[in-house]
């Protein structure tokens, strides 16, 4: 099952490292990561998806908990979260495609943010299923370049990741 593991830690040198370095000693693997700084320059955010049994899981955070540099970690999908990733999606659009590509940005709720002659570039928010799901919708052989963002969240409400 897929895991947003959310988690504060100084903002060193090395502090990163120390939690890459944790997955691959135990061999668990780390689906996306995303890190930066938050509101107090002395703290950054990390945010990683990872999969495993809930025996695994709960191994994990403890072990995150024991790092020097984590201050407080949190498992967002244990409770009502709100999560989304950014796609960049480069695609060849030339004659009736072009209309084809801004009728399915629109549909995703997208933007066009680049155009040439021959090229698209879209960029999409969301779950990652959405954005999985835009390009299940598009001929592969049109696709030029793509990058993700990787999943950020947050907790709903008045629940919040803070020391």
């Amino acid at each position: 099952m897929k895991h947003i593991i959310s988690m504060l830690m100084e903002n060193e040198s090395g502090a990163l490292s120390r939690v890459s370095g944790l997955f691959s000693a135990r061999g668990y693997n780390i689906h996306t990561l995303n890190v930066a700084p938050t509101e107090d320059a002395t703290l950054s955010r990390l945010t990683l998806v990872t999969s495993g049994s809930e025996q695994q899981i709960e191994q994990i955070v403890k072990h995150l908990n024991r790092l020097i540099d984590v201050v407080k970690v949190v498992d967002l999908s244990e409770g009502n979260h709100i999560e989304r990733e950014l796609m960049l999606i480069k695609v060849s659009a030339t004659g009736e495609m072009r209309e084809e590509f801004k009728r399915l940005t629109d549909i995703f709720r997208g933007q066009i943010v680049d155009v040439n002659g021959t090229i698209y570039t879209i960029q999409l928010v969301g779950e990652s299923q959405k954005l999985d799901a835009f390009i299940e919708a598009i001929d592969s052989g049109l696709i030029i370049e793509t990058v993700r963002s990787g999943t950020v969240g947050l907790m709903r409400g008045e629940k919040s990741l803070h020391i």
